[in-house]
């Protein structure tokens, strides 16, 4: 299994981050994520530099051979950049010639050669043509050799570094989304307490009116017997009344 292709999948869950319109997709992702970043970083990233007599121009070249898990461009790029303190270099073709180079401190007098190939993957190549070299090539083919491994490391450690970057971007995501959670838990259970507050004043006063209904209903009632009374008093005056003016009519 291939351990930077992670990278493309911490950019799109880094992405997705900002589309999430439910807490649930949300667990979902994060979930997805962890279980692929577990996954994958179970597999270390190993650096293989093989022995590769290759010919450039005719001319037999020794040399040392990693094959990268990435693009012949990414690798190129990579391999050029690395090279560059060695010294200036010349394309020729494929070819990048390094004249009077220094490795590792060291000064030669002879070029060496840098190749990057298509094996499917990213192939950097770097070598010398034995018969340029009079004293020997012992020394710089270890030189080369170590070399070459460095920037395999290199070039493992600076795409890891370009995946820790995608990954932090995505904790900062996660650590957006949980505070925006914190905030929206701290708001609700605020809203909660009013609510219950809320409710506890109107049940009170639900049961205040209730009481005042039950009183106003005996009351209406009183009142309504305490008419009837009047009412039947006031006729009995109204013919009292009737009586004494007849009575006082018939005085002589």
């Amino acid at each position: 299994m291939r351990l930077f292709p992670l990278i493309n999948r911490v950019r799109r869950f880094y992405l997705s981050l900002n589309n999430l319109k439910c807490l649930k997709m949300f667990k979902q992702k994060v979930l997805t994520f962890l279980l692929l970043l577990t996954t994958q970083l179970l597999f270390a990233q190993t650096v293989k530099v093989t022995k590769e007599i290759i010919r450039i121009k005719a001319d037999s070249a020794e040399g040392y051979e990693v094959v990268l898990d990435g693009t012949n461009t990414e690798v190129e790029a990579a391999l050029n950049k690395y090279l560059k303190p060695i010294g200036k270099s010349k394309k020729s073709e494929d070819t990048y010639v390094y004249s009077l180079p220094i490795i590792n401190g060291k000064n030669y007098s002879s070029p060496v050669y840098a190749i990057v190939r298509d094996k499917g993957k990213g192939a950097a190549w770097i070598g010398i043509k034995p018969k340029e070299w009079a004293a020997g090539t012992d020394e710089v083919s270890k030189e080369i050799e170590k070399l070459l491994h460095d920037f395999g490391v290199t070039f493992y450690k600076e795409k890891m570094q370009v995946q820790i970057d995608e990954s932090m971007r995505a904790l900062q995501a996660v650590e957006r989304q949980q505070q925006r959670l914190t905030n929206q838990q701290k708001d609700f259970d605020t809203r909660l307490t009013e609510n219950q507050k809320e409710k506890i004043e109107l049940e009170r006063s639900l049961e205040n009116n209730k009481l005042q209904f039950e009183a106003l209903g005996k009351k209406l009632l009183q009142n309504k017997k305490e008419q009837d009374s009047i009412a039947v008093a006031t006729e009995q005056i109204k013919k009292i009344i009737e009586a004494q003016k007849l009575k006082q009519s018939n005085i002589q």
